[in-house]
C-alpha cells in the first residue's frame, strides 16, 4: 500500500507546487500594438498660370552666303588684309583690285566715240534745220516736204548713234568698276581661292563669304509642340516668341538671345516636322560699339533652343518626383488614407508637371518617397514641402 501511496503523493505533490508557482507569476506587461502607418511629407496644390516652353535644336547657319565669281578678266593687284579665311569686313570695303589698265583704255575709247557721235549729232540737226529753211521758202507746207528733203532720217540715224555710244560707255565704265571687288554686306571670308599676281578670267572664282549681321537656326517642331506656341502670321513682328540658345563654349554653358522671324511653310516629308527659323543679330560681337561678354556664336554651331510658348491658367504645378506610373498622383484624403488620382498633364519642365485635370484647389499631394503606393493605406503627415 506504501508503494502506492508514496508516488501518488509525490505527484500530487508536484501539481500543486506547479500551481503555486502559475498562480504566483506576476501578470505579463501588455505592449501597445505599433502604429503602422508611413509618415510622409505632403504639399497643398493651389492653381496657378505657367509659361510654357518648346525645346528644339538646330545648327547655326548664315543668313547669306556668297560665291565670288570675277564678272572680268585680269591680275590680282592687290589683296586687302581681311580677305582672308576668318577675317571680317563691312559693307563697301574693297577685298581684291584686278588690273584696271584695259578697260581705262575702252573707257576712253567710248568717251572718244561719244564725243564724235554728238558732233555728228550736232552737225545733222543744223543740216535739219537748214532744210527746214529752205522749204519754207517754198511757200508748200512742211506736212508736203518728203522725208529726205528735211534730212529726218539722217537726224533719227546720228542721234541712234549718239545713244549707242552712251551706252557702250556706260558698259566700259560698268566694266572698269568691277575690276574693284567689294564686299556686299558685313560679312566673313569662308573661302579664298586666289591671291595677288594670279591672272583671273571671266566667272573665275575668287572665293566664299557670309554675312555676319545675323546668324539663323531652323528649329523642327512637331504638331504637339506648335500647338504650345502662340500662331505665327505674316504680319505679327511685334509678337513673335523669343528664343534662348544655349550650347558649351570652351567647357562653359552659354545663351544667347534670339527670336523666331518665320515659318518655312511646309511640312518635312522624312519627319513630318515643320521648321521655325530664329534669328540671332551680330553673332560675332563685331557691329557692337563696345565690347560684349559674351562669346561670338560660331556658325555652324550645334545649340539647344528653349522657345517660348502661350501662358495657360488654372493648372497645379506637380513636381517631377510625386507623379506616379500612370500618370497617377499620391493624394492624402481626410482620413488620412493614401488615394492615387489619375491626372492629365498639359505640359512639364525639368522641376514640375503641369496638370490641367484631376487635381482640385487644396489637394494635398505627397511628395515623399513610397516604397510602395497602395491604395487606402494609412499614412501620417510629418512636414509639408514649400
Amino acid at each position: 500500500m506504501k508503494k502506492i501511496l508514496l508516488p501518488l503523493g509525490v505527484l500530487v505533490a508536484a501539481a500543486a507546487v506547479s500551481v503555486a508557482i502559475t498562480l504566483a507569476r506576476p501578470a505579463p506587461l501588455k505592449l501597445e500594438s505599433p502604429d503602422t502607418a508611413v509618415a510622409v511629407k505632403t504639399m497643398v496644390l493651389n492653381s496657378q498660370s505657367a509659361d510654357l516652353h518648346v525645346v528644339s535644336q538646330g545648327t547655326v547657319a548664315p543668313r547669306t552666303r556668297t560665291k565670288l565669281i570675277s564678272e572680268v578678266s585680269g591680275a590680282v593687284l592687290s589683296v586687302s588684309p581681311q580677305f582672308v579665311v576668318g577675317g571680317t569686313f563691312k559693307a563697301g570695303d574693297v577685298l581684291l583690285q584686278l588690273d584696271p589698265t584695259d578697260y581705262e583704255v575702252a573707257v576712253q575709247r567710248a568717251e572718244a566715240r561719244l564725243i564724235s557721235m554728238n558732233a555728228k549729232h550736232t552737225f545733222e540737226q543744223a543740216r535739219a534745220a537748214q532744210a527746214q529753211k529752205e522749204w519754207a521758202m517754198t511757200g508748200r507746207p512742211a506736212d508736203e516736204a518728203p522725208l529726205l528733203a528735211l534730212r529726218e532720217p539722217y537726224l533719227a540715224e546720228a542721234h541712234a548713234n549718239v545713244l549707242q555710244a552712251e551706252a557702250e560707255l556706260k558698259q566700259a565704265q560698268l566694266k572698269l568698276a568691277r575690276t574693284t571687288i567689294r564686299a556686299p554686306y558685313l560679312g566673313m571670308v569662308s573661302v579664298k581661292t586666289v591671291d595677288i599676281g594670279q591672272y583671273v578670267t571671266v566667272a573665275a572664282s575668287l572665293g566664299e563669304i557670309f554675312a555676319i549681321d545675323y546668324a539663323e537656326v531652323r528649329l523642327p517642331l512637331t504638331e504637339k509642340d506648335l500647338s504650345r506656341i502662340e500662331p505665327l502670321t505674316q504680319h505679327q513682328d511685334g509678337a513673335l516668341p523669343d528664343v534662348r540658345l544655349s550650347a558649351t563654349v570652351a567647357a562653359e554653358p552659354i545663351q544667347w538671345a534670339a527670336k523666331i522671324v518665320r515659318s518655312e511653310g511646309v511640312v518635312d516629308r522624312l519627319n513630318r516636322a515643320q521648321y521655325l527659323v530664329a534669328r540671332v543679330a551680330d553673332p560675332y560681337n563685331v557691329a557692337a560699339e563696345t565690347g560684349s561678354d559674351i562669346p561670338a556664336l560660331l556658325m555652324g554651331t550645334f545649340v539647344r533652343a528653349d522657345i517660348s510658348g502661350k501662358t495657360i491658367d488654372n493648372v497645379f504645378a506637380v513636381p517631377r518626383h510625386a507623379l506616379l506610373e500612370g500618370n497617377r498622383v499620391p493624394l492624402m484624403d481626410s482620413d488620412n488614407r493614401l488615394r492615387l488620382t489619375p491626372v492629365e498633364v498639359a505640359y512639364s519642365d525639368k522641376d514640375f508637371y503641369y496638370v490641367i485635370s484631376g487635381l482640385e484647389e487644396g489637394d494635398e499631394i505627397i511628395v515623399s518617397a513610397l516604397g510602395a503606393a497602395i491604395e487606402g493605406m494609412l499614412i501620417k503627415p510629418v512636414g509639408s514641402a514649400s
